[in-house]
This record gives C-alpha cells, structure tokens and sequence, in this order.
C-alpha cells in the first residue's frame, strides 16, 4: 500500500478536502491512500498576509492547489514559471537540488512534495532579503 503519509503530534491539524480534522491526544500516523485528495497540514499553511517574498508567492499557489482552492491543472503552468524565476536567484547546489525536487514533484502532480521542496527555501530567501536589507 502507497500513499501519503503524514505523522501527526498531539492536537495537530490538517486539511483534508476542505474539512478541518484534528488529532487526538497521542501521536498519529495516517495513509492516505486516496491519490487526488487534497491535502495540508495547517502548521505548514502560510496565511495570506504573510505572502509578501517571491517564494512565499510561490509556496501559496502550491498551497491553494493542496487545500482545494486552485485547479491543479490550471497553477501548474504558472508555478512552473514561478519556479524558474526562482532558480534565477538561487544559484547555489542545495538551493537548485530543492528547486530540482519541487519541479519533478510538480511535473509529477505531487503538490506536497512541491510545496514541502519549496519551503526548504524560505529560510534561504529570509537571509538574502536580510543581507540586501542591511
């Protein structure tokens, strides 16, 4: 059996096609195992005033398409662009090999895995902004 799995901790909660589900007192481990569901652990979930930087732009797009609010058909041609304006700026091997994964991923219609190679950039991205800043 395949599919996502998601390790969830105590009160966690996560998105499930639009509905709202909350673990309980206890560590969990679910499958999902329905391939298009759609799917976002909300502590990974950037809310829409926090969308102010390039890789935030991007990492929301993939997120409306896990949560249901974006055709997955239609943002992936955007977020394919999206993504090569970012390997304009991140030009160092870890950075492409995470811009690497989150094409495949999209390529491969895996928006968690997108989105999750995705925000391995954020940190990156906060640094740069913070040395241009200074």
């Amino acid at each position: 059996m395949s599919g996502l799995v998601l390790k969830l901790g105590p009160r966690e909660r996560v998105l499930v096609n639009r509905a709202v589900v909350e673990n309980g007192e206890r560590r969990a481990r679910l499958t999902i195992v329905t391939p298009d569901a759609n799917i976002l652990r909300l502590r990974d979930a950037i809310h829409p005033d926090e969308v102010t930087t390039p890789v935030r732009r991007v990492c929301y797009s993939a997120q409306l398409v896990l949560s249901g609010d974006a055709d997955p058909e239609e943002m992936r041609l955007q977020l394919l662009r999206r993504i090569e304006e970012l390997s304009q700026v991140f030009t160092d091997a870890d950075s492409r090999a995470h811009i690497g994964r989150a094409t495949q991923s999209l390529i491969d219609g895996e928006y968690y895995q997108c989105l999750k190679a995705l925000r391995a950039l954020l940190p990156r991205e906060a640094r740069l902004l913070a040395h241009g800043a200074s």
